[in-house]
């Protein structure tokens, strides 16, 4: 008797049916949210037009060397001009072999790509792992210097270091390229700023707590822990190191020994110039990088993103 009279009674929490204004409102919402979108979608159409057209005036430069490249040195004062490849890509090439061994400056330059970018991540991080988190006088008054001498142009150290490159019999070796390259000031303040914005200063107390001494505390603690800014800071020294052309120029006097851009500076005679086979080279010398960002894009867009996000 008791449950029937609870039944019949009408529940006070009951949800009442939406007037009609209410759902009115609500058929409308969907269309005020579109209305309302409408505007970030031209923003968005406008934001990829002007992405596509930076893609493509990026990518100008480098298709038209692969045409002029591929044909003959004529195809550059051609009118109007020629915008298709030719087939004679393969003989530029050869051609450019026999005047310089441009094969082997390929691997020269790889081989200082390589270890100028190992040794500047290795060094440049232990020496920003130094100056932001060890604590030692003068260690301010250092880190100013070291910034200061971004200042300097690297032409001024030109002479001097080709001084010291003379006295320690480094001239037209390698290592003469490798070893100047090693550290950065550029890089010493780079993950300075990384090691402060992504390792708490509690997580080296426990570091240390834990028996870890000051170099394993920066090999087994922030060195994992800075791996995706190091790899992007790495593939910008590698291709710096790729791309440098004046002081090689300078330092090496053996066509054995030249990187790819002073192979490249050799193609060109003393009266003339072959754009031909200086563009298919520069196409060759080219492809490397172009294939070292394609593999390590992910990586190099994260680090990019994680260090912006920090900084």
């Amino acid at each position: 008797m008791m449950s029937s009279t609870v039944i019949d009674q009408p529940r006070t929490g009951a949800r009442k049916p939406p007037s009609r204004a209410a759902q009115r409102s609500n058929r409308e919402a969907p269309d005020r949210a579109r209305r309302r979108k409408s505007p970030r979608q031209r923003m968005s159409w406008l934001g990829y037009a002007v992405l596509v057209i930076g893609v493509l005036g990026s990518i100008a430069p480098l298709y038209w060397m692969f045409v002029v490249g591929s044909n003959t040195s004529a195809a550059v004062s051609q009118f109007p001009p020629t915008f298709l490849p030719g087939g004679n890509f393969v003989d530029n090439a050869a051609y450019a072999q026999t005047r310089v061994p441009f094969a082997r400056s390929i691997l020269n330059s790889a081989i200082v790509a390589v270890s100028v970018a190992v040794l500047q991540v290795f060094f440049c991080s232990l020496a920003g792992f130094a100056f932001a988190k060890l604590r030692f006088r003068g260690r301010n008054a250092l880190l100013v210097t070291v910034i200061a001498t971004m200042a300097i142009p690297a032409q001024l150290g030109i002479v001097p270091l080709y001084m010291i490159m003379v006295n320690l019999g480094w001239v037209n070796t390698l290592q003469a390229l490798i070893v100047p390259g090693a550290v950065s000031a550029f890089g010493v303040f780079w993950m300075r700023q990384v090691v402060m914005g992504s390792i708490p200063d509690e997580l080296v107390e426990a570091a240390k707590i834990d028996g870890c001494g000051t170099f394993r505390t920066y090999w087994s603690v922030v060195l994992p822990n800075i791996r995706g800014s190091a790899a992007v800071f790495g593939l910008f020294a590698a291709m710096g190191a790729w791309n440098d052309f004046l002081w090689p120029l300078i330092i090496l006097n053996s066509p054995d020994m030249f990187t790819s851009q002073v192979a490249i500076q050799q193609l060109r005679t003393a009266y003339s110039i072959d754009y031909s086979v200086t563009m298919t080279a520069s196409v060759i010398a080219t492809l490397p990088l172009l294939l070292l960002f394609l593999a390590a894009g992910k990586q190099l867009v994260a680090g990019i993103m994680e260090g912006a996000v920090k900084g």
